[in-house]
C-alpha cells in the first residue's frame, strides 16, 4: 500500500527504489523527457538499468515546465515516499524539493540520496568511485601505493540501503504523528561507516594500518590456493577446523605434530607449511577441494566470476534469481533482494519499463480525462511509450 516517486538516476536512488519496489511498494519512476538522450547516461536502457529498475512503472514529465510540476504536485498528495539522488539543489531549483512538496502533503516523505549529509562538503557533486577513494575504502582494498575500488557499486547501493532504512523508520514514525519527515542518506558517510572497524583499529594501533593485501591474517591458513583446475579459497579460522581439515585431507602427521597444535603456533610454521598445502592443493581439482572441505565443516569458496552466478546451485535452489527481461525477447535471471519474510514472495511483478510505458496509466488514474493527456502529450510535457 506504499506509494513512492522516485526521481532518481545511475545507482543510488534506484537502489533504494528497487528494494521498496521489490517489497511491494508502487514505485513510479518519473523521468524526463530526453531519456534515452546520449547526454542522460543515468537513465539509458543499458545493463545495470535493467536491474536495478524492476517492478516500478515509468510516468514521463517534464518538471522544467509549470504543467509537468502541475501532475507532479498532483501525484505527490497521494504519495507516501519521494526517493531523488538528483545533484544538490536540482530539486529545489525544478521548484519540487522537499520544502516544496511537503505543503501540498504533509506526511509526505522524502528521501533525498545525495554525496554527503549536511556539512562543508554537502554541495559538492559526488560518486560512488570517489566516496571509495575519499574514505580510505579503496587505500585499504588495493596493495600498498595502488588504490583499488570495489569491484561493484557497493557504496551507492550501501548509501540506497541507508536511505531505504531511514524511509521505513520515517514511516513507523508517521503511524505515530501523522506527520512526514526529510531523510537524508549519503555515499561519503555510508562509506565512513564501512571504514568504522579499520577506524577503530587504527585508534588502537600506533602509525597506519595497512591495505588489506600488504595485512597478515591472524588465522594461520586463510587464502586463495590454486587446485589443478581453478583456485579456491580455504579458511580455517579454529583448532577444530584445522583437525578436521587434517583428517579430511588424509594428513595424520600434520594433526600429530606439536608444532602445529594452535593457530598461533601455525602462524609460526607458515614458511614451510604454507608451500605443503599448495602442493596439496595442486594436486586436486576445486570440486574435490571444496567436497573435502564442505564435509569437514573447513569454510571454503570458489573463486567465481559474475557469470557463473546464474548456475550457482544455492542461488538456484533457493530461488535467489529472478528471470527479467533485459532487452525485447532477451531475459535473464538477476538477484533478487536478499531478504526472506514468510508469507511474501519479493520476486518480479514488473519487468523494467520501457521509457513512459505508463504515463496514461497513471494520469488517467490521477482523473485526467484522455483529451487532457493528449494535450499534455502534444505539449511535450509527457511522453508516453509502449511495449
Amino acid at each position: 500500500g506504499v506509494k513512492v516517486l522516485e526521481l532518481a538516476h545511475i545507482v543510488a536512488g534506484p537502489a533504494a527504489g528497487l528494494i521498496l519496489a521489490d517489497m511491494g511498494a508502487d514505485v513510479v519512476k518519473i523521468e524526463p523527457p530526453d531519456a534515452l538522450e546520449p547526454q542522460r547516461i543515468g537513465t539509458a536502457r543499458v545493463g545495470q538499468f535493467f536491474f536495478f529498475n524492476r517492478n516500478k512503472r515509468s510516468l514521463v514529465l517534464d518538471l522544467k515546465k509549470d504543467e509537468g510540476r502541475e501532475v507532479f504536485f498532483k501525484l505527490a498528495e497521494g504519495t507516501d515516499v519521494v526517493v531523488d539522488n538528483m545533484g544538490p539543489g536540482t530539486m529545489e531549483r525544478l521548484g519540487i524539493g522537499y520544502e516544496q512538496v511537503s505543503p501540498h502533503n504533509p506526511r509526505i516523505i522524502y528521501c533525498s540520496v545525495k554525496g554527503f549529509l549536511s556539512g562543508p562538503y554537502s554541495k559538492r557533486p559526488f560518486l560512488d568511485e570517489l566516496a571509495q577513494m575519499m574514505s580510505g575504502l579503496a587505500y585499504m582494498t588495493g596493495p600498498p601505493g595502488q588504490p583499488l575500488r570495489a569491484g561493484s557499486s557497493v557504496i551507492d547501493i550501501g548509501g540506497g540501503m541507508f536511505g531505504v532504512m531511514g524511509i521505513l523508520t520515517a514511516l513507523y514514525q508517521r503511524e505515530r504523528t501523522g506527520e512526514g519527515a526529510l531523510v537524508r542518506g549519503a555515499l561519503f558517510e555510508t562509506t565512513a561507516f564501512f571504514m568504522g572497524q579499520h577506524m577503530a583499529y587504527s585508534a588502537l594501533t600506533e602509525g597506519p594500518i595497512p591495505p588489506m593485501p600488504a595485512r597478515v591474517s591472524a588465522w594461520s591458513v586463510y587464502r586463495v590456493f590454486a587446485a589443478s583446475d581453478h583456485p579456491v579459497f580455504v579458511g580455517i579460522i579454529s583448532d577444530k577446523h584445522w583437525r578436521a581439515f587434517c583428517d579430511a585431507f588424509e594428513r595424520p602427521g600434520w594433526l600429530d605434530d606439536p608444532r602445529l597444535e594452535t593457530n598461533n603456533s601455525r602462524i609460526d610454521q607458515r614458511d614451510w607449511l604454507l608451500p605443503e598445502i599448495e602442493k596439496l592443493m595442486a594436486g586436486l581439482t576445486r570440486a574435490q577441494v571444496i567436497e573435502r572441505c564442505e564435509r569437514a565443516g573447513v569454510p571454503v569458496a570458489p573463486i567465481a566470476t559474475p557469470e557463473d552466478l546464474f548456475d550457482d546451485p544455492h542461488l538456484r535452489r533457493s530461488e535467489g534469481l529472478v528471470e527479467t527481461e533485459l532487452l525485447p525477447g532477451q531475459r535473464a535471471d538477476m538477484p533478487r533482494i536478499p531478504v526472506q519474510m514468510d508469507g511474501h514472495d519479493f520476486g518480479l511483478r514488473l519487468d523494467p519499463p520501457v521509457v513512459g510505458e505508463h504515463t496514461d496509466e497513471i494520469l488517467r488514474l490521477l482523473g485526467y480525462p484522455d483529451d487532457a493527456i493528449e494535450a499534455l502529450a502534444r505539449d511535450g510535457i509527457v511522453v508516453r511509450g509502449e511495449r
